[in-house]
């Protein structure tokens, strides 16, 4: 009598900005060989259907709650790989902007379990270009930056002083709690009238966002209930944005 032998290996997979068509064929092609997901609170869940025999673990972490700590998800990836075999490790975006995806690879690799990557489109870049913003345009922007808002003990990212004094686009994962902060810190530096958009759900039907200014967008982003997940752009790229004129003429007070 044979008996298969299970033999652990682990897929970690950047699943897109949200929408399930943004996603690789690779990406899509590790969730249909997989016997068990692990899987984050940004991941669109219409993904799974791609894998109906695999077993689905949810283990995300949003503000103010965690399915699981971090070490946890490390040892538990581990644990089902040992258990199942090929475990999918998925996550939003790309699993190395702000995603502590090398952290996985690390704990699992120190247990001789193989590892291989699947990049994701990172929302740093996408989503701005879903709303017609451009992260680089010749003449305006020749680089950008891309900052997580929030460190890890819950105060600003200190490093986004240093981004608000380039001429580039600044680009704010995670941020919309620290929005206040961040119009000071731009305030400070003269650019009161630098062109500001913050973009909610980017690439799902539910997206919305607005354009203003930075000495505005607290008030617009209030006004029109914007929440998280939400990206903030800075930057004079954002005047490219083909309603950013119309939406100047629309508020007399910018």
């Amino acid at each position: 009598m044979s008996i298969n032998k299970i033999t652990p290996r682990v897929t970690l997979v950047g699943a897109g900005p949200g929408d399930i068509e943004l996603i690789t064929l690779k990406g899509i092609n590790a969730l249909k060989s997989a016997n068990v997901i692990l899987y984050d609170a940004l991941v669109n869940e219409e993904l799974l259907e791609l894998a109906p025999n695999a077993i689905k673990i949810f283990v995300g972490k949003r503000k103010g709650f965690k399915a699981y700590s971090q070490e946890e998800i490390n040892q538990l990836i581990v644990d089902k790989a040992f258990l199942y075999g090929h475990a999918v490790r998925l996550k939003g975006g790309d699993s190395f902007v702000f995603g502590r995806g090398y952290e996985e690879i690390e704990h699992v690799e120190a247990f001789g379990i193989p590892v291989t990557v699947v990049p994701g489109i990172s929302s740093s870049i996408s989503v701005p270009a879903l709303a017609g913003i451009p992260v680089t345009h010749r003449g305006i922007s020749n680089s950008f930056f891309v900052l997580t808002g929030t460190l890890s003990d819950g105060s600003l990212n200190p490093e986004i002083k240093v981004a608000a004094k380039s001429a580039g686009t600044v680009v704010v994962l995670m941020g919309l709690g620290k929005l206040n902060e961040i119009v000071k810190i731009y305030s400070l530096e003269g650019k009161s009238n630098l062109g500001v958009s913050v973009i909610s759900n980017g690439s799902l039907p539910t997206q919305r966002s607005v354009l203003g200014r930075v000495s505005t967008i607290e008030n617009l982003v209030k006004q029109e209930n914007i929440l998280a997940p939400a990206i903030i752009v800075l930057g004079d790229v954002v005047s490219l944005q083909n309603r950013y004129h119309e939406v100047l003429n629309e508020y007399v007070t910018l």
